[in-house]
């Protein structure tokens, strides 16, 4: 009997017909979510799962894709790299989806890039801030959140233009990412000619911050940046104590994650009053859908979200955009659906672009938020927010 031969463009076109059909089960069309469900970002990744799952059946009651339902496949990276690559792995070999979202750190998202690289597997990722994901990911790999390099941009713009600041005072704590962060931050505030009165590093976890904080008055800095990671428990201490002692300090910013969450507030008390911190998501940002989003997660869930849920929220509506538009379920198909986005959703526009050293990213807002009353608010770029700022800050006697 004589062997046949299969010429390699066959071989590739019937594996990825059986790809497809492996994406589409019997629940619906899979696809793949990565997220810390366990681990320091847990919290991160609670909010995440919920908002992805929000979407998820909000379009599979509006007739899902072509009559074909979501159907997720969640699994946990536990906000550790290896743990990220084997969760991908098993997305792509074992459950066999068609597209991958998600993220976390940016070191487990670039772990798990790698991952998606390899198999040719889009991977839409909507938390992971190192500007290396779009600048070295490749063609599969899409970003709705902004790279770390623009994170700093509305507060340079409003502390230039509104609080006028020429001093800052920098307190960061001694952890590799507290150091990280207050070295960036010191790059940026060189570039913007700003001078650097202070700049002192706290054990995390420490309890009583009088000293350095008797230190920084001193100085009377215009601008005091508070770098303090997650857990918040840091961050409200600092920001009480500024209060109890009412410091000199024009602007108070706080840098990190901790800053934007409600716990954070719920730990300062009244003191969380008037600081202001980067976010890239508030309900009052004017995104369409975004006050019924936040309210939607409120009444099933009991508690707010942050920017994270509208990043997972969008990223399962843009998937669904183009698994919708994609010419078939293969995820080089759908990875070309991906690159012709563009839609409104809740965290904003989305269109996937090159510009600088970036590939597939979204160009999207940063925004400066502003505790006020209890809310978490975004309120620069005053022609993109519906809520206004509060400076100069009633910060003396007993209004601080």
């Amino acid at each position: 009997m004589r062997a046949s031969s299969v010429g390699p463009a066959v071989f590739v076109a019937v594996i990825f017909f059986l790809v497809s059909v492996a994406a589409v089960s019997a629940e619906g069309i899979k696809v793949g979510v990565l997220l810390p469900l366990s681990g320091k970002l847990a919290e991160f990744g609670k909010i995440e799962q919920r908002s992805f799952i929000m979407a998820a059946r909000q379009i599979n009651s509006a007739g899902g894709i072509h009559g074909m339902p979501v159907a997720l496949v969640i699994r946990d990276t536990a906000g550790n790299p290896e743990a990220g690559k084997a969760a991908i792995e098993k997305l792509i070999s074992q459950d066999k989806v068609c597209i991958v979202g998600g993220g976390g750190s940016s070191s487990v998202t670039w772990a798990m890039v790698s991952i998606a690289r390899k198999h040719r597997i889009p991977f839409v990722v909507n938390t992971a801030s190192a500007d290396r994901i779009t600048e070295k990911g490749g063609d599969y790999i899409f970003r709705l959140n902004p790279p770390v390099s623009e994170y700093l941009d509305p507060l340079h713009s409003f502390a230039r233009k509104v609080a006028r600041a020429k001093t800052v005072a920098i307190l960061y704590e001694n952890t590799r990412f507290g150091v990280s962060r207050m070295r960036d931050f010191v790059r940026e505030v060189r570039k913007w000619g700003m001078r650097i009165v202070a700049r002192m590093a706290y054990v995390r976890g420490e309890s009583d911050f009088q000293p350095v904080l008797s230190d920084i008055d001193q100085k009377q800095p215009d601008l005091f940046y508070m770098i303090s990671g997650v857990p918040q428990s840091d961050g409200a201490r600092i920001i009480r104590q500024s209060r109890e002692m009412n410091l000199r300090a024009k602007l108070f910013v706080g840098g990190g994650l901790g800053f934007t969450l409600p716990d954070f507030e719920k730990k300062a008390g009244v003191a969380a009053n008037h600081v202001f911190a980067v976010t890239l998501w508030t309900p009052s940002v004017q995104y369409p859908g975004a006050g019924d989003f936040y309210d939607g997660y409120v009444a099933k869930y009991n508690e707010p979200p942050d920017y994270h849920g509208a990043q997972a929220y969008a990223a399962m509506y843009v998937i669904a955009d183009a698994l919708k538009k994609a010419k078939s379920h293969t995820p080089h198909d759908v990875r070309d659906a991906l690159a012709e986005t563009d839609i409104l959703t809740v965290f904003g526009p989305v269109r996937f672009i090159s510009y600088g050293k970036k590939k597939l990213q979204n160009k999207i807002p940063v925004f400066l938020g502003q505790w006020l009353n209890g809310r978490f608010e975004a309120v620069w770029p005053v022609k993109q927010t519906t809520v206004d700022y509060i400076y100069p800050l009633p910060h003396r006697g007993k209004t601080w």
